[in-house]
This record gives structure tokens, C-alpha cells and sequence, in this order.
């Protein structure tokens, strides 16, 4: 079998634990139920009735967003209803598994590394096509080497490409496909910039928890995240490894756009 057709270890956490959460909130519910139906019984005849049917829905629908999760990681097509709410399981039922990882002894970084896989997952599920100058590529600026003097974060174009860290492959690619490409210095400003660029699609360059936070944030904006490089480590000269970056702007880039940059690219390389 294909090795892609199959649950990774990454994915495994995430989806064992958000399973194990919609199989308890479902539980719980049940409880809850039972436990008020006398006294909504008391009112009226009718609340336990409605009580329940509602309660079912809510439970069907995280269930079913899980089934979306799983079918979609198996790469059997999800339809575009299933995958909205494979998508807001996956949100609300993160918070229950980062709790359930804390009473099996799971770090926190390794659910979040999980959460990012199983979400690149549903978005190349997904199919995203767009231009791709309505893409956009944001990365904290701890990217950038810190002994630098030329601020990019107002304005990316003042990075002199000098090749001491990866801002200025990052911008290469930007330049080379016409992206959109921000560096922020923290969540409040990274919403404004998305919110200034509109973009149709993001490819985030962060750690664990800003790709995580990130990611639920601009839902649903479709986000493809790559994790970052830390030699030196968290939150100071970080990197990013430019292949899967390139790779991650090449998944969201329209067709057609993608040969013709691709083949410019070749003529270049020959010329």
C-alpha cells in the first residue's frame, strides 16, 4: 500500500484523541440527559424531546466531521459539506484533545504537530486552486537573522537577499510567482496584514503553537502550514526549509499558472 494512502504517526495522535473526545462529549451528553429528563419532563412533556434532538444533532455532526477527518487522510474524496464540518471538529473538539494529551502524558507540541498535519491534509484534500497573486506567504519575524539592520516588517522589499538567513529565498519565491509576502511580529498584526491582502490562500511559516493558533483563527481561509527550523532555538534565527515552501505554493497555485511558471523557469534555467 501507498505509504501516503496511510495514517502517519503525526496524524494518529490527533485523530485518536479528537475520536476518543467526540466519543465522550457524546457520552457526557447522554448523562446530562438522562440525569435532567425528569425535571424537563416536570415542565413539559415535550423539553427532554427537544433536549435530546438537538443534543443528537450536535453529536451526529461531530461525528460526522470525524468520519470527514478520517475519510479525507484515507484519500477518499469528502464532500464540500462534510469537509466544512471535518473542519470545525477539528476546532472545537482541539482543546478536549490537548486536555485528554495532557492525561496520557502527550506534550502539547506534538498535538499541535499532529493538528497541522491533519490540517494540510484536508486542505490538499480539498483541491484549493487559486491565483497566485491572491496568495499569500506569512512568517513570524524571527525569520530574519537578528544582527540584520534592514526592517522587513513593514515592507519585506527592504531585505538585501543576502543569503545569511531565509527572508530572502522566502522573497525569491514571492518574486518568482507572484505572491504576496508579509513578515509580522506577532498575531494582532499578522490578522491585519491578511485583512489588508485579502488573500484567497495562506502558506504560514511558524512554530507548533502560531501555526496552530493561526490556522483557527483565519478559518476558513484555507492555510497550508510548514513548520519552522530551529537551530538556535524557539523564536530566534529561525528557518525554513524553501523546498517545502515552494511545494506548499505550487499545491495552491491554479493549473494552468503553475506550467507556465514552470516553464519560464526551464527556459531561464536553458537560456
Amino acid at each position: 500500500m501507498n505509504e501516503d494512502s496511510v495514517f502517519k504517526p503525526k496524524k494518529r495522535i490527533f485523530m485518536a484523541l479528537t475520536s476518543i473526545s467526540a466519543v465522550l462529549g457524546a457520552l457526557m451528553f447522554y448523562v446530562v440527559w438522562k440525569v435532567t429528563f425528569p425535571g424537563l419532563y416536570e415542565i413539559s412533556r415535550f423539553l427532554p424531546i427537544v433536549f435530546g434532538f438537538f443534543g443528537i444533532l450536535i453529536v451526529l455532526a461531530m461525528l460526522s466531521g470525524v468520519l470527514g477527518i478520517v475519510m479525507a487522510l484515507l484519500g477518499i474524496p469528502v464532500l464540500k459539506i462534510l469537509y466544512f464540518w471535518a473542519w470545525k471538529a477539528i476546532n472545537i473538539l482541539f482543546p478536549f484533545a490537548v486536555v485528554l494529551g495532557r492525561l496520557f502524558n502527550i506534550p502539547r507540541d506534538r498535538i499541535e504537530q499532529s493538528f497541522i498535519e491533519v490540517s494540510n491534509n484536508l486542505v490538499l484534500q480539498h483541491k484549493v486552486k487559486v491565483p497566485a497573486n491572491r496568495i499569500m506567504i506569512l512568517t513570524p519575524h524571527c525569520i530574519q537573522l537578528d544582527t540584520c539592520v534592514h526592517k522587513i516588517t513593514r515592507n519585506v522589499e527592504n531585505c538585501r537577499q543576502c543569503g545569511r538567513c531565509s527572508v530572502g529565498a522566502m522573497l525569491g519565491l514571492a518574486h518568482k510567482y507572484g505572491c504576496h509576502f508579509a513578515v509580522a511580529t506577532g498575531g494582532t498584526l499578522a490578522r491585519q496584514m491578511v485583512k489588508q491582502a485579502r488573500p484567497k490562500a495562506i502558506v504560514a511559516v511558524a512554530c507548533e503553537r502560531d501555526l496552530t493558533s493561526g490556522i483557527q483563527d483565519v478559518f476558513p481561509l484555507p492555510v497550508l502550514g510548514v513548520l519552522n527550523e530551529r537551530p538556535f532555538g524557539p523564536c530566534f534565527n529561525t528557518r525554513v526549509d524553501i523546498n517545502k515552501l515552494e511545494a506548499a505554493i505550487l499545491a495552491f497555485m491554479e493549473d494552468d499558472e503553475e506550467e507556465t511558471k514552470h516553464a519560464e523557469g526551464t527556459k531561464s534555467k536553458l537560456s
